[in-house]
């Protein structure tokens, strides 16, 4: 009888003991690739505040000449115009991105040209007002209006017509 308990503690703990390592391969597996994916597509680029950085992504490109053909060229980078200020917000809002960026270019899965998510609006929205506040308020103060939308009328101030299709880029920033 003893030897039979022993017998079934041992088969347990080999059970245990392949459970554990087969986790941990696939965690190390995880990381590795992770860690080069990360690597290989510069990943750590994404972290400061070069534009250049969202060129990384082949569907960036057109955004990222328009920009430096736009008005705001001199005064902000993408991060100024979507991303929310502060650490967290701004570095939570890149990840998403990021995340969204690399899920929808892997699958090959993205509208073209690439259209901003409404939270990303709202981003940019907040930033047009930090800025342009002073000249925002007065005229939503004047109109009666509860709020007035920067991108319905400005949609390509950032990143100026003319490069890809206006009729899309238009449509993107519909409300």
């Amino acid at each position: 009888m003893k030897r039979e308990a022993e017998g079934t503690v041992g088969r347990g703990s080999n059970a245990r003991t392949w459970l554990f390592i087969t986790l941990g391969a696939c965690v190390g597996l995880a990381i590795g690739i992770g860690g080069f994916t990360f690597t290989y597509a510069k990943g750590y680029a994404y972290l400061a505040n070069d534009p250049a950085a969202c060129a990384n992504c082949h569907v960036m490109r057109e955004q990222y000449e328009g920009w430096q053909k736009s008005s705001h060229h001199a005064v902000a980078t993408c991060n100024d115009c979507h991303t929310p200020p502060g650490l967290v917000g701004k570095y939570a809002t890149k990840a998403s991105n990021g995340f969204w960026h690399s899920f929808y270019f892997t699958t090959g899965d993205f509208h073209e040209p690439i259209q901003i998510r409404p939270g990303n609006r709202e981003v940019t929205e907040r930033a047009c007002r930090k800025c342009h506040g002073d000249l925002v308020e007065p005229l939503e103060a004047s109109h009666g209006a509860p709020e007035t939308s920067c991108l319905r009328c400005h949609n390509s101030v950032g990143h100026p017509e003319g490069l890809g299709r206006p009729d899309a880029r238009a449509q993107e920033t519909r409300p």
